[in-house]
């Protein structure tokens, strides 16, 4: 069976993190996804009571989050974080929108960013890659999209493809997973409610309580070299349902 992971960020409104690392090894979870917000202003001796709290728990942290800032400025900080807490895998989640090009050449020369900013990373022994929101799939006035751009400009990213966002971004998942497959090596498994429905919850929805086609898509996902796959609800009100809830759905999967 499939390791599940969990994406903490999902857990921000539901403090405090030992009690959330707690719940998720009960219910089943065996890793959890770190994000800036936890760990960014951490110094050593925090980054160490978190490992021992993850250890604690009987969880590991294979993949993390990192704001392009500290990727790109403070690369010793961001490796000393990696390594400490055990990760396998580094992945760069956003882009404001004040900073998004507005054209092809420039979502290649960010492509180009993002592969620069991940050497040091990938030469240190971590997977290194841009995990996806809707924006990329916005179409482009010459025809292409931001996240093939950005996959051009940077040939050796890693993916941590987002499906419900690749959804959301009004783009077919298949049709990417089976364009750029190669590069997935985690997935953000998370769902969307109803039209109309969850609208307290951004419309979201618990994993396998929405539209999203999992089950097929596992199917097509498991021919991917991908590692990691997180749960993950951008603003859930109830966190053990969405635990809960998303574990017994994704192990019918």
């Amino acid at each position: 069976m499939t390791e599940l992971s969990f994406q903490l960020y999902s857990a921000r409104n539901f403090p405090p993190l030992s009690e959330v690392l707690n719940k998720l090894s009960q219910a089943g979870y065996s890793q959890v996804e770190g994000y800036g917000g936890i760990y960014a202003n951490m110094d050593e001796a925090g980054l160490n009571a978190l490992k021992a709290d993850l250890e604690l728990a009987g969880l590991t942290m294979p993949t993390g989050h990192f704001g392009l800032d500290m990727l790109e400025r403070e690369p010793a900080r961001a490796l000393q974080i990696a390594k400490i807490l055990g990760m396998e895998a580094i992945y760069c989640p956003y882009l404001m929108p004040d900073q998004r090009p507005s054209d092809a050449s420039g979502w290649f020369a960010f492509g180009q960013r993002l592969a620069e900013a991940g050497k040091r990373y990938q030469d240190a022994g971590y997977v290194f890659g841009w995990h996806n929101h809707d924006f990329e799939f916005q179409t482009l006035a010459d025809g292409s999209t931001p996240q093939e751009q950005i996959f051009a400009g940077g040939p050796d990213l890693a993916w941590e493809a987002d499906i419900a966002w690749v959804v959301r971004g009004k783009a077919d998942p298949f049709a990417w997973i089976e364009s750029y497959g190669k590069r997935i090596r985690a997935v953000h498994v998370k769902d969307i409610a109803p039209a109309g429905e969850n609208t307290d919850e951004d419309g979201w929805a618990d994993v396998g309580h929405g539209t999203v086609a999992w089950k097929d898509l596992m199917e097509a996902l498991r021919k991917t070299p991908a590692k990691h796959y997180v749960v993950e609800h951008d603003n859930p009100k109830d966190l053990d349902r969405l635990i809960s809830r998303s574990f017994a759905a994704f192990e019918t999967y």
